[in-house]
């Protein structure tokens, strides 16, 4: 099983800590003392369901829950923790979510909290409380991991019990933690995906894994891409999901303009299958997902060329040449055109990669020449110089050669023209080089 077993609960204080503290609360005397006395089993029989009843589903909502919480009485049981266990931080952190978790009793809801603001539920959290949490955490840098990873399983443990406790303190331990660390969600992609795998039908488990993960990239762009493209791109074609997972992008990318803190996470084998989603039809999306994806789909676009696309469109055309078929969609073929022309007026080496490929995609060749002829004029002056000589042949090729299915109308008048640019170009550079028209 990919859930690790149950933490032994004499590891943590708390459920001790919780019959103390109601105790407490009831007889008003120090935690301590109880201990020295010995109440018979009848005694505690009849405190302990008074107690119980409080902490769960006692509030109607989770506002009433951060209100009613008492933060000095959260200070005491941390304390004493920190007193009894010194050297076991991990101990304190699991205090914490417990204590957190049986305060914050109140109805759960959406588990993508989708209907809420972006930092739900610890934006409910009051400056004293944030202030405890936050100091406990800054303490515990070594045992973080493991605390998120506690927190998360604890979680999905919780959702396997019929009546299981609710979840936001969990939550809200989670988003205490990626706040400031959020590459702490991306530590254990691949076990996360794995384990998202095996209880992909179990689709409230399954978009738990993802909230909690995704968290993360609305405090770092880079790491909440990582998310996206590590956990939820692959299961984007799962109905359940699919909603969530492009939600999550939209509101990823909107909440992040300056997308160049996303540069150098996506890549060609990351982009493709997007753009496929994207306009390829009767995929496994919806029409309306389809079409949200769509709208994404630009800035998707500016992420994977990302900083420096002089350098790096040449690896991108192999892909946008190979899709270009005759048969494409209009609109997927209008994109993949553009494309194209993007990387051979920016990429100096695309046009290479170009002349290595033509001839085994002939089709493609010549949907791309007849687009660049078509949209010659338009090009950059050194765009047509450069690629002018090139195009001749390949036209020659691609037209004579009658794979594309049809008779293109060649633009003679403008490749001749072209030529005699390149020709008065080249003549000029060899005059420069020689020193003199003499010496040509």
């Amino acid at each position: 099983s990919l859930l690790p077993p149950p933490l032994v609960t004499s590891g943590t204080l708390f459920e001790a800590f919780e019959k103390m503290g109601k105790k407490h609360n009831k007889e008003q005397v120090p935690p301590a003392e109880p201990s020295n006395k010995k109440p018979s089993a009848g005694k505690q029989k009849a405190k302990l369901p008074p107690a119980s009843t409080q902490t769960h589903n006692t509030h109607k909502n989770l506002e009433d829950a951060f209100k009613a919480m008492d933060v000095g009485e959260l200070k005491q049981q941390l304390d004493r923790s920190q007193t009894l266990f010194p050297d076991n931080p991990s101990v304190w952190v699991k205090d914490l979510a417990g204590y957190l978790n049986h305060a914050l009793a109140a109805p759960e809801t959406d588990p993508t909290l989708s209907s809420y603001t972006h930092d739900y539920p610890y934006c409910l959290a009051g400056k004293e409380l944030r202030g405890v949490v936050k100091a406990l955490i800054g303490r515990c840098n070594e045992s973080l991991q493991d605390f998120y990873d506690h927190c998360v399983y604890t979680m999905l443990r919780e959702l396997d019990k019929q009546t299981g406790e609710p979840l936001h303190g969990y939550r809200v331990c989670i988003q205490a933690i990626l706040q400031d660390k959020p590459r702490m969600a991306t530590q254990n992609l691949p076990d996360y995906l794995e384990l998202l795998r095996s209880v992909q039908n179990r689709p409230v488990k399954c978009l738990t894994i993802m909230w909690s993960l995704g968290q993360a990239g609305y405090y770092d762009l880079s790491q909440g891409l990582r998310v996206w493209l590590g956990i939820m791109l692959p299961v984007l074609g799962v109905k359940a999901l699919s909603s969530y997972a492009i939600a999550y992008l939209e509101r990823l990318l909107l909440l992040h303009v300056n997308l160049t803190k996303g540069f150098g996470v996506m890549g060609p084998k990351d982009f493709f299958p997007l753009l496929d989603f994207a306009y390829m039809p009767k995929n496994a999306l919806s029409p309306s997902l389809q079409e949200q994806l769509c709208r994404l789909y630009p800035r998707l676009k500016v992420l994977a060329f990302g900083a420096k696309p002089e350098m790096t469109l040449h690896t991108y055309l192999p892909s946008f040449l190979s899709r270009a078929t005759p048969h494409c969609p209009e609109d997927m073929k209008r994109e993949l055109l553009s494309s194209m022309t993007e990387c051979l007026s920016v990429d100096h080496q695309s046009l290479g990669v170009w002349r290595q490929l033509y001839t085994k995609h002939l089709p493609q060749s010549s949907l791309l020449l007849n687009h660049l002829l078509k949209s010659w004029n338009t090009l950059p002056p050194k765009v047509q110089y450069n690629h002018g000589f090139f195009l001749c042949p390949i036209s020659m090729m691609c037209t004579g050669s009658g794979l594309a299915g049809r008779k293109l109308s060649f633009p003679w008048s403008r490749l001749f023209m072209a030529l005699l640019v390149f020709a008065a170009g080249f003549i000029t550079h060899d005059i420069r080089s020689r020193g003199s028209f003499t010496g040509t």
